[in-house]
């Protein structure tokens, strides 16, 4: 009997940033994908540089150590070797910082993550298609694509790779100054602060990494005026420490089951490491490192109370500025010409081109007016409404196969990282990727972490492309959790 030839598997990965471009490397480099045919939808020329990376200002640092870039876990010294080769970080003498590390540009280690997925792109073994999909629909047990381009496409398998979502500004503060010509409601966009002048009073809403990142571009850029970094609890993100540190602490023996006990657990772990001399760094560091234990220990409900009492706390420690962002922003406050405040919007006015704050303090309650010329928001990415965002994601949530997760911090999915729908169970061949995945995994917003999550994404993928050759099925069906 003569058979027509096998039909080659079709994995389709919607976002072409740092998590769709390693995904899609990492299964190229596996042998299950020979057979396969693996598309990556990016807008972008160029895949790997996302929006955390394909970003031109020169006051965008890595906020990692170079020599924990690598992409490559068994060659720590990768990316490290890579620069060497490239003569990088040139024309950048302040990249070398004072503990010793190298901390280049964001632009540099795009180019990076592009040159590690661009021998795959030239084999043909990964395809590239600078398109915008619009809409995604179940069609039997495969995905039917549709793009701004007209590509139509089946696949077998589709990865939601997509970057996060943009901030959501406080609804008074957008109410109120849409339209100025002074309001950046997202500074991730290119060019956001060029409207700034240099001697305008700008409000910073929010403090986390972003609000680090719009304090040094607006002091590189010969800024002047006085900022004010405004949010509730008043916590900047930290620095690295002086020298290096191990890790100290052990969470995940016996890990915490509910969050006021890890609280603690942590504090103790603070005492016993000052105790030797080691900074609050090495506590981080280990809780850092043993997250995902600790995480999956925790029962939802407690994860809930950790991210809504305890998020900030964490975020502004285990996240941390590059020495240089943190000596601009040090060098701003020790000037008088920064100021971090710790309070509640309750009011903002529009008074022509001046911005009018009414704000409520903290801890002691007191109320303060403060004019502005300029507002900048770099509150958090808006999690809670990723699904309507974008088209195709409101398609699958609408088709019943996506949902946002129990903790509120990306989209549901189980431990093999497989998309859980309304009915609670899992699709084989629909996955998240990359930081929507956290509320499952914890620990997915560092670099490290997160090209940990694509390597084992991209091995899950691969699982699946070599077991059809044994059982004879194409996939697998919907499975219960």
């Amino acid at each position: 009997m003569v058979t027509g030839p096998t039909r080659r598997p079709v994995i389709a990965i919607v976002g072409g940033g740092f998590t769709g471009a390693a995904v899609a490397a990492n299964l190229a480099r596996n042998a299950a994908s020979d057979g396969a045919t693996i598309i990556v939808f990016e807008p972008r020329a160029r895949l790997g540089a996302g929006l955390a990376y394909d970003t031109d200002n020169p006051a965008h640092r890595i906020n990692v150590p170079a020599a924990r870039m690598s992409l490559v876990p068994d060659d720590p010294d990768d990316f490290l070797n890579w620069m060497a080769a490239k003569g990088e970080p040139r024309d950048d003498p302040d990249a070398l910082a004072v503990d010793g590390n190298l901390y280049p540009r964001r632009a540099v280690f795009g180019r990076y993550v592009c040159e590690f997925v661009a021998p795959f792109l030239k084999s043909g073994k990964v395809e590239h298609r600078r398109e915008h999909v619009e809409h995604i629909e179940r069609r039997g047990n495969r995905w039917r694509l549709s793009s701004s381009a007209g590509t139509d496409l089946l696949a077998d398998i589709v990865v939601i790779a997509t970057t996060h979502p943009a901030p959501c500004a406080p609804r008074g503060v957008d109410q109120a100054l849409r339209g100025h010509p002074r309001y950046v409601p997202d500074s991730t966009v290119a060019g956001a602060l060029d409207c700034i002048r240099p001697d305008d009073h700008v409000l910073v809403v929010g403090n986390g990494l972003t609000a680090a990142d719009v304090i040094a571009s607006l002091r590189l850029a010969d800024h002047r005026g006085p900022v004010v970094a405004l949010s509730r609890r008043g916590l900047r993100s930290r620095g690295h420490p002086g020298e290096p540190q191990e890790p100290f602490g052990d969470f995940s023996s016996n890990p915490a089951r509910t969050a006021l006990d890890l609280l603690q657990r942590v504090r103790r772990a603070l005492r016993q490491a000052a105790e030797i001399g080691t900074s609050w760094h090495g506590v981080f560091d280990a809780l850092r490192s043993q997250g995902g234990q600790v995480w999956r220990a925790l029962p939802v409900a407690e994860r809930r109370r950790l991210v809504r009492h305890l998020r900030p706390f964490w975020d502004v420690h285990r996240f941390r500025v590059a020495p240089q962002i943190d000596g601009a922003i040090l060098h701003g406050l020790e000037q008088g010409r920064v100021r971090i405040v710790g309070a509640a919007i309750e009011q903002v006015e529009r008074r022509g081109h001046v911005i009018a704050v009414d704000i409520r303090h903290r801890h002691v309650g007191r109320r303060e007016r403060l004019l502005f010329d300029a507002c900048v928001v770099t509150t958090g990415p808006a999690h809670t409404g990723i699904l309507s965002t974008q088209g195709w994601l409101a398609d699958l949530a609408s088709q019943g196969w996506l949902r946002l997760d129990d903790v509120g911090l990306g989209l549901a999915c189980d431990e093999a990282s497989r998309a859980v729908g309304a009915n609670d169970t899992a699709e084989r061949s629909l996955i998240v990727a990359g930081p929507l995945a956290r509320g499952t995994f914890g620990e997915l917003m560092g670099l490290p972490q997160v090209n940990d999550h694509a390597i084992f994404v991209a091995e899950e993928i691969a699982d699946m492309l070599e077991r059809p050759a044994r059982s004879g099925q194409r996939v697998a069906s919907v499975t219960t959790i």
